[in-house]
């Protein structure tokens, strides 16, 4: 690869994996777009750990009190805010986990095509226009209930689905059981940190069991490149989202879909 190419699908890596709006319809247009090749496996690890990295910098404070509450929880059974927070991250994972495990090669097989991403980008984005135009919620994070976990927990398992965006359907089922578009911004962070670090242990798995060669000067850049543009993107989307809410990224969503059939179609 080139640096431009590095770059390029870095940033695009770093701001779409935690928008939503989808980050594998992008990896896949643009590519398709600039006639660059796959960028490969090994390239896709080290962009995932770039944005790993960010999320755990960003929430390095709220991962360390929720993380030192936990550990507590298990001797005392009693729980805090924190400790809540923690478990309910635990809780909304595995269905995602679990969804992963039973479908994950069906996906890949059967659903990985531009007209399905174009589907899911489209029918979900209205799906998220609708609620956040609907439903004006008012409850925080501290304000969850086991019922959100598990209503934002089965929702993230719809992202398997190509074109849903994980960022996008979990802020969309937080918002339908009225927690306000911060709060649903600031979960689906916090639960994007088990599913990227999953995702990164499965694809190191396969590039070691592959044995793919390393550039290792790309790799870098792309982790670095990524990093920065994640960690801007979740601080900017915070400061912003109660104002802007989600239209644009609706908007954005479907011009998205229609251009993935366009050029593919």
């Amino acid at each position: 690869m080139d640096w431009l190419q590095v770059v390029v699908l870095a940033l695009l890596q770093g701001l779409t994996e935690f928008l939503p709006v989808s980050s594998s319809a992008h990896l896949i247009l643009v590519p398709a777009l600039t006639g660059w090749p796959d960028q490969g496996l090994a390239f896709d690890v080290a962009l995932h750990f770039g944005s790993l990295f960010a999320v755990l910098l960003y929430f390095r404070r709220d991962l360390l009190n929720m993380t030192t509450s936990w550990t507590q929880s298990l001797a005392t059974r009693k729980l805090n805010d924190d400790a809540r927070l923690a478990w309910g991250v635990i809780f909304a994972t595995i269905p995602v986990g679990l969804a992963g495990l039973a479908f994950k090669d069906e996906i890949e097989l059967y659903l990985r095509s531009p007209f399905y991403l174009a589907l899911g980008l489209v029918g979900f984005g209205l799906l998220l226009g609708w609620v956040d135009w609907r439903f004006r919620g008012s409850r925080t994070v501290d304000q969850m209930t086991w019922k959100d976990v598990l209503v934002i927990g089965c929702a993230q398992a719809l992202a398997l689905f190509p074109g849903t965006s994980r960022a996008g359907i979990t802020i969309t089922a937080a918002l339908v059981m009225g927690m306000n578009r911060e709060a649903a911004s600031r979960f689906s962070f916090l639960l994007s940190i088990p599913v990227i670090l999953l995702a990164c242990l499965l694809k190191t798995k396969d590039l070691v069991e592959a044995q793919v060669p390393v550039e290792w000067g790309a790799m870098a850049l792309g982790v670095l490149v990524s990093a920065i543009s994640a960690f801007l993107c979740i601080h900017y989307f915070l400061v912003f989202i109660k104002r802007i809410g989600m239209q644009p990224f609706v908007v954005y969503r479907i011009i998205l879909g229609i251009a993935l059939l366009v050029v593919f179609y």
